[in-house]
């Protein structure tokens, strides 16, 4: 087994860059290790062959539940039979990934074999998608339990934000999982050597396993969030229906007193009934008040109002 030279950077500049590497960047590569991470234009994540070297781009991905915010940390690497190069950068309002994780799994082994320091880097971006994906389900159930009591803006906002982290995530792990296919299928290493044995491309595919995971569970919470999305519209369906039976129940109890008033003041013949009598008008009041008492029993047992 090969032990490569392990180079971590953290936001280099072109000059610390060609310092610090001994290899002729592609001028692609090179434009992409030096460009800032933007928000809202995360890189492609890809793994590729330069010729003599090995290019890949990788974004680690970062809940942050108590701000209802995701983010990705984009760290490059670049491989060759005996050296390793990552570049790690600050995405915004947030923090550089650490690979410390990475180097003591890559002590454990015992190796820091260029194929096996990528294959843990890998795995560790696998194992944050799984973790990511597993919070968002939480963050839908928590939606779900509140859809109840939150106010109707808060849950269609949330529910637009829960889908676009979907949307952000699935376009994140479908690259990831096709750049780590690469490698399990071998259809991506050097020239005049190898970056991944035959026991590295195994260890591949159980990141490849991890992330297919991660796609299922991706299917999952979609789903749920288009559940909760129905539940959500249900409840509005739901609240405009009582509303409207209320008003229908008000319409209604001002409709017979209406009627009555109505009745009483046609005044069109001398013998209409109760004129000359010396009670017709608190006659016409119980007749209102009977009635708007009858329909308010009515309504009320019907759970109108």
């Amino acid at each position: 087994m090969t032990r490569a030279e392990w180079i971590d950077l953290v936001d280099p500049d072109e000059a610390e860059l060609r310092e610090r590497t001994p290899l002729a960047l592609h001028a692609r590569a090179l434009d992409r290790i030096l460009r800032p991470t933007e928000h809202t234009d995360y890189p492609r994540p890809t793994l590729e062959s330069h010729g003599d070297y090995v290019f890949g781009v990788f974004l680690v991905a970062v809940a942050v539940p108590e701000e209802d915010r995701v983010y990705y940390q984009e760290v490059d690497i670049v491989l060759t039979h005996d050296f390793v190069l990552t570049v790690r950068k600050t995405p915004p309002g947030g923090e550089p990934f650490d690979t410390s994780g990475v180097h003591e799994a890559c002590e454990r082994g015992g190796v820091k074999e260029p194929g096996m320091v990528a294959y843990h880097l890998v795995d560790e971006v696998a194992e944050r998608l799984l973790d990511l994906v597993d919070t968002l389900n939480e963050e839908i159930d928590e939606l779900e339990d509140h859809v109840e009591d939150w106010p109707a803006e808060r849950v269609r906002q949330r529910l637009s934000e829960l889908r676009h982290d979907l949307l952000r995530i699935r376009k994140t792990v479908a690259p990831t999982r096709d750049a780590v296919h690469t490698v399990v299928d071998g259809r991506v290493d050097i020239e005049g050597g190898e970056v991944f044995p035959h026991d590295v491309e195994l260890q591949f595919a159980d990141a490849y396993d991890k992330l297919l995971r991660a796609v299922d569970g991706l299917e999952l919470s979609r789903d749920l969030v288009a559940g909760v999305r129905d539940y959500s519209q249900a409840k509005i369906a739901n609240d405009q229906n009582d509303v409207v039976k209320r008003l229908t129940a008000i319409a209604s109890i001002l409709l017979v007193p209406t009627f009555i008033v109505g009745l009483y003041g046609q005044n069109f013949i001398k013998s209409m009934p109760e004129l000359r009598w010396s009670f017709g008008y608190e006659w016409s009041w119980a007749w209102i008040i009977v009635t708007t008492l009858l329909q308010l029993w009515y309504f009320r047992r019907k759970g109108w109002l």
